[in-house]
This record gives structure tokens, C-alpha cells and sequence, in this order.
């Protein structure tokens, strides 16, 4: 179970004017303005639900997973994933999720796929019987078995989001977080990825986070909605509570961003 109870963040974010006098003054004295990422954020997500955490650039989306991943640690509020803190039970905790941003890599640059999963197997520690049997599956259900010995800078984007999934789950994670997983893949690539992950939910009972600004993978995954804007839960329903707003998703979610002024 994740439950987030009144969760806040602040960002101190350096400030000047164009130009080299100000670039100068900048030297002995620094502006900064306080940016609120998260403001009195909660929430509580079951094991094994599939839940689409939307809202325009700048809600507080990313800032929520940092949190909820253990990289980031807020200013206020509790989080507790599965009985531990995230920031604060950082190696027991990574054990049991797994992350994938659509926008970062967590392959090895110029090294074959398999070699990066190797690695990654060693950071987890993953007995040998589970890394093959995991191996074996994932290579099966996301085609991989012509990709495994290609770096991954020779890869399409495509080709690495698939990679990328794998890896976040060679150590059997409980819960998985995705960043813009279709961000920039073809039709037929995000129709797989799509697939697989229903297929991991149903199968392993995974809890699936997703967020992104596709709502084509948000009604194709999810049934529960989290919208959040301006650092804060804006509503918490199912896709129907959100279709009422329009003839379709995007529209639906447009005229929600324009109600909430976000």
C-alpha cells in the first residue's frame, strides 16, 4: 500500500536578469525565489491498482514520484510504501519498485542490453534462478531476444523503451512507476507496451503508477485518475468522472485544466 498524507516540497530557485552586469552582481549576491512543487498532497493507492497521476507541466507530477521513489525527501508530510520510508529505507525500499523515465536512460550508453542487465543484477541482487526466469519472461512478452546483444545508443527509441521496462523489472518490483513510458514510440510500439503492462498487473498484481499526457494510455490502463495542478490533488475519481467533462479524454481534460486554472 502507498499512502501519502499531507505531502509538502519547496524548491529554492536562483534568479537574475539577462546580462553580464547582472551576471557579475549575481557573484556576491544571490536572488532566489521559493517555488511550491507539492502543496498538502495526499492520497492512499491499494496494492495491485493501476493509477493514472495526471495534470499539466509543472503540476507537481515528477516531484510526487522523486518522493514516492526516495530520491527526493519533502519539507512536510508522511509517506509510507509497503510499511517504509521511502528517503529514509532507501535500499530496502528500491528492492520492491521499480522506475522508468520516459526521458532518462537506465541502460548503459555504449554497452549490448544484456551486459547493462547484468549489471543491474549485481546492484539488486538477484539470485541467478530468479534473474533467468525473469529474463526469460520479459525477453518473451516484450521481444527482445534480437535487441540483447546491441548497445543501446544503436537502438530505436522504441527498441529502448522496451529495454528500459525490462530492467526496472529484472528484481520483481511490487510497485512500478512510469514517466512518460510512450513518450515518442510509434503506434505498434505503444500498443506492446500497453499490452505488457496490463498483462503485468493481471499476472503479477504489480501497482502500477503512470504518469503522462497521453490519454489514450490513461483510459487504455487505468481506471482510477489522480489530477493534480499547482501542487496540489485537484480531484481523485475513475476515467467516467472525468469524461463527463467533455466528448473525449483530451477534451475532457483540457476543460478540467481551464476550470482549475492550471
Amino acid at each position: 500500500m502507498i499512502k501519502v498524507e499531507h505531502v509538502s516540497k519547496t524548491y529554492k530557485v536562483f534568479k537574475r536578469d539577462a546580462g553580464f552586469q547582472s551576471a557579475f552582481k549575481a557573484l556576491f549576491h544571490k536572488e532566489y525565489e521559493l517555488v511550491s512543487a507539492l502543496n498538502d498532497v495526499s492520497f492512499t493507492i491499494e496494492d495491485g491498482e493501476m493509477v493514472g497521476y495526471i495534470g499539466p507541466n509543472g503540476a507537481g507530477k515528477s516531484s510526487t514520484i522523486k518522493i514516492l521513489s526516495g530520491i527526493l525527501t519533502p519539507e512536510e508530510g508522511i509517506v509510507k510504501i509497503n510499511g517504509q520510508i521511502p528517503w529514509k529505507n532507501r535500499i530496502a525500499h528500491v528492492k520492491e519498485i521499480g522506475v522508468v523515465f520516459g526521458q532518462r536512460s537506465q541502460l548503459w550508453w555504449d554497452v549490448p542490453v544484456l551486459d547493462s542487465f547484468q549489471l543491474l543484477k549485481d546492484i539488486y541482487s538477484i539470485s541467478e534462478k530468479t534473474y533467468k526466469d525473469n529474463l526469460e519472461e520479459l525477453t518473451s512478452l516484450l521481444n527482445l531476444s534480437d535487441l540483447l546483444q546491441t548497445p543501446t545508443r544503436q537502438l530505436s527509441l522504441g527498441q529502448r523503451m522496451r529495454c528500459e521496462i525490462a530492467a526496472s523489472l529484472l528484481h520483481s518490483p511490487k510497485i512500478l512507476f512510469l514517466d512518460e513510458p510512450t513518450i515518442g514510440l510509434d503506434a505498434v510500439s505503444k500498443l506492446a507496451v500497453r499490452e505488457f503492462i496490463k498483462s503485468l498487473n493481471q499476472k503479477h498484481k504489480t501497482t502500477v503508477i503512470l504518469t503522462t499526457h497521453d490519454m489514450q494510455d490513461i483510459e487504455a490502463l487505468t481506471n482510477r485518475i489522480i489530477l493534480i495542478g499547482k501542487g496540489r490533488v485537484l480531484m481523485d475519481g475513475t476515467i467516467d468522472d472525468i469524461k463527463i467533462h467533455g466528448d473525449n479524454m483530451d477534451e475532457a481534460v483540457a476543460n478540467l485544466y481551464h476550470e482549475y486554472q492550471i
